[in-house]
């Protein structure tokens, strides 16, 4: 099986807004993470608006070529904007407005009604679903009751524990439960070029989901591509 490697590009988000300008582009840096490679694009957009905003997202699917993944709290405006834009594909996230960055799986036990209505609703707008989940058999077989086409398993607790070979087994032991119930595999959160071996060798993941590893490389390998560029228009001026 093709595992696919979907780029997060909310940090090129979070960078712009930093300063309220039109750079760096998140849709620009999208286009790019085509052209090398990609087999996705995931974005998410919160309810704050903290870092993607909405013209990105319409943007987004004006211009991509592979498919396009969008994060979303499961909200009636969110629902609203996925069923407008119809995406390939809708991860529903938990969402705290005081949160750095996602920090766990969603709570499938918490108005499970309200999350299987999300699901058909999505599913009736011709959207792909997915739900952010961490690797807990409970959690696994309630998300594929609720309907949900696939599961993205949240790999944080690997990301910040990888030595622990508990953490690494629990992702097996969900990603294989999970296709034993029909659902696609997915997974992310933290991933980096050291840690993400172990989870890419896990058979039933279908697609890994990276960003802000991938984001901060690239600040590395291509800052003195642009300390030359600056240099050189500088000097034609003289």
């Amino acid at each position: 099986m093709h595992l696919r490697l979907c780029i997060n590009v909310d940090h090129v988000a979070t960078l712009r807004q930093a300063r309220r300008t039109d750079e760096p582009d998140p849709v620009a840096a999208a286009r790019l993470c085509e052209d090398a490679g990609a087999d996705g694009i995931t974005a998410h957009l919160r309810e704050d608006r903290r870092h993607v905003q909405d013209a990105d997202v319409e943007e987004l699917l004006r211009v991509l070529r592979k498919p396009f993944n969008l994060e979303m709290a499961c909200t009636n405006e969110m629902l609203a904007i996925a069923e407008r834009l119809k995406p390939h594909q809708a991860t529903l996230v938990p969402e705290k407005r005081e949160e750095i960055t996602t920090e766990g799986g969603l709570d499938v036990t918490r108005d499970p009604e309200a999350l299987s209505a999300a699901i058909a609703r999505l599913k009736r707008a011709g959207v792909r679903t997915s739900l952010f989940v961490d690797p807990v058999p409970m959690v696994v077989e309630r998300s594929a009751w609720l309907g949900t086409d696939a599961i993205e398993l949240h790999t944080g607790a690997y990301a910040r524990a990888s030595d622990d070979p508990r953490t690494i087994g629990a992702l097996r032991d969900g990603a294989r439960q999970a296709a034993s119930l029909g659902l696609a595999v997915h997974a992310g959160h933290g991933l980096t070029l050291r840690n993400v071996g172990p989870v890419a060798a896990i058979a039933e993941i279908e697609e890994l989901n990276i960003g802000h590893s991938i984001v901060s490389h690239a600040l590395f390998d291509g800052l003195a591509t642009a300390v030359r560029a600056m240099r050189r228009a500088m000097d034609a001026a003289r």
